[in-house]
């Protein structure tokens, strides 16, 4: 069975407790389990994982590579700082969607230089949780 990879970075695990006018009310428990379904709906299975530590997500995003047919991955702040994440996506074959809920480029200055999306086979931005879906069907019409 073909398989897809949700990676949540840093405090993805407190959404729908924390600043509510950037990521609504949905929580990570929320919108794992709608993409689970999207993808089981097309034959996929979906894994997910979430860390707040950045050497966390690097082993599994090592750990991913050849094992999925695609990572949908929100590195929440590590997004703007993350050197070694970058260096892991570059060094990686499976192809990384970065996906941001909130619209990175219309809030704070530092928030809108990604270090990620230029070794990233794409990026999503603001479009809520909807993002996930986007990214989840682009891997699963390759």
């Amino acid at each position: 069975m073909k398989r897809l990879l949700l990676l949540n970075g840093p405090n993805i695990n407190l959404l729908g407790k924390r600043e509510e006018e950037y990521y609504g009310e949905f929580t990570m428990q929320h919108i794992e389990e709608n993409l689970a379904a999207l993808v089981t709906a097309h034959g996929f299975k979906l894994d997910t994982r979430q860390s707040n530590h950045e050497g966390r997500l690097v082993d599994y995003l090592q750990e991913a590579n050849g094992e999925y047919e695609g990572i949908i991955f929100n590195p929440a702040a590590y997004t703007h700082t993350s050197i070694a994440l970058r260096d892991c996506i570059k060094a990686i074959e499976t192809p990384v969607i970065e996906v941001h809920i909130s619209n990175v480029h219309s809030r704070e200055e530092f928030r809108r230089h990604s270090m990620l999306a230029p070794v990233c086979y794409g990026q999503i931005v603001g479009l809520g949780v909807s993002g996930y879906r986007l990214a989840a069907m682009a891997f699963m019409d390759c």
